[in-house]
């Protein structure tokens, strides 16, 4: 199922909100994106009917199984954007961000996936052996702040020859 860029922002927001609380509720959301609660109301009643969250009106949000993978998909998609585009290209951070956030919606997963399999490679990335699960936040980070280091190992180097 292809989502629309709106749909994926709702997923991602629950996601992360879900990570940080306990309990997700339409205030959280409205105040996270900034956004008016009848519009979010009206966005998890369509999330609802892919079987993407479950919510009763009043209630809490929850991601479903599927909505969850959607999510991470999603986090993943700007998290590799955001490396490339800062470790490799070298823009400068706020707007990778805002650049990755919009690149991410026009980019399938098998380009993604290629796209970390060469941001792996060139970073030299695959020798981290500490059990990198790219679904874990932390990892993500991680991944994020050495391939930071070894740009900077590396440029520092050829600054040298």
């Amino acid at each position: 199922m292809q989502l629309t860029n709106s749909q994926e922002e709702y997923l991602k927001t629950i996601y992360l909100l879900e990570k940080n609380k306990q309990k997700v509720r339409v205030t959280d959301i409205a105040q996270k994106m900034n956004i008016t609660k009848p519009s979010v109301n009206k966005a998890l009643r369509i999330l609802k009917d892919l079987k993407l969250i479950n919510y009763e009106v009043y209630g809490n949000i929850e991601l479903t199984k599927e909505g969850r993978q959607n999510a991470k998909e999603i986090i993943k998609k700007q998290d590799t954007l955001e490396i490339f585009l800062i470790g490799i290209l070298e823009i400068e951070k706020k707007q990778a961000e805002e650049e990755a956030k919009a690149i991410k919606h026009a980019m399938s997963k098998e380009s993604i996936e290629k796209l970390d399999n060469y941001i792996t490679k060139i970073l030299d990335l695959g020798d981290l052996k500490c059990g990198y699960d790219v679904n874990n936040e932390k990892c993500r980070s991680c991944i994020k702040i050495t391939a930071r280091e070894r740009l900077k190992k590396a440029k520092d180097s050829e600054i040298k020859i």
